[in-house]
């Protein structure tokens, strides 16, 4: 079992996740409307492009946007959220290991102190997010079932990765249990909200070049928006 969800299985779920995130971003800058959202991205591109980077930089920044600094609580959970989700698979010892045997080649590791503090940073960051959802009204309107599982998709590689770290019962059914939770996190990736991990690029992007060429960003220019 775990040769085949280490192997073929492995890879059948890369190309459905990666493809299919490429099909999303394809698809996102397809359906802006030529006439209302990129008629003047071409003409304007230096202009636009300089309003992208500035967007997407500004809220990768925890203090470089205004949403982000009127919740400091928020903002921390979730940036620790996302450097955890996003560092420890790339970087964890186990995965490059896998990575070298099957490529021939892998990616600087974590030390396992570094890897066992992301990944419980990452289980406390999503109970955290759990709970806030449940404790704020203004969130707790628009939270639905489907949101509270989407945070357990993702947590589940972690909690399973955890288990087998510590052998703390069955390793290998705990070892498969971690495989199996982290190929359904890759396969969800296109397919749910989950999307946003390259979804929030293009958003912010456009949004970039909208204010960067259509409000405001060529203010005193022959623009006439």
């Amino acid at each position: 079992m775990y040769d085949i969800l280490t192997g073929p299985v492995l890879w059948l779920v890369f190309a459905i996740s990666f493809g299919g995130l490429l099909v999303r971003v394809v698809l996102y800058f397809k359906g802006l409307n030529q006439q209302l959202d990129r008629v003047a991205y071409r003409p304007h591109l230096s202009y636009g492009l300089k309003g992208a980077f500035n967007s997407i930089i500004s809220w990768l920044n925890p203090f470089g946007a205004q949403g982000w600094r009127t919740r400091p609580g928020f903002t921390l959970i979730f940036f620790a959220l996302h450097i955890g989700l996003l560092v420890t698979p790339i970087f964890l010892a186990a995965h490059n290991i896998m990575l070298q045997e099957n490529l021939g080649f892998s990616l600087p590791q974590l030390p396992a102190y570094a890897a066992d503090i992301l990944s419980w940073t990452v289980v406390v960051a999503c109970l955290a997010m759990v709970l806030r959802r449940f404790a704020f009204p203004e969130v707790r309107i628009i939270t639905s079932a489907y949101d509270i599982l989407l945070i357990v998709i993702a947590v589940a590689p972690f909690v399973t990765g955890l288990i087998a770290r510590y052998s703390a019962g069955d390793y290998e059914f705990w070892l498969l249990a971690h495989i199996i939770t982290g190929e359904i996190w890759l396969l969800s990736l296109p397919f749910t909200k989950l999307s946003h991990c390259v979804l929030f690029f293009c958003s912010r992007a456009q949004l970039g070049m909208d204010y960067g060429i259509k409000r405001g960003g060529m203010k005193g220019s022959s623009m006439s928006w």
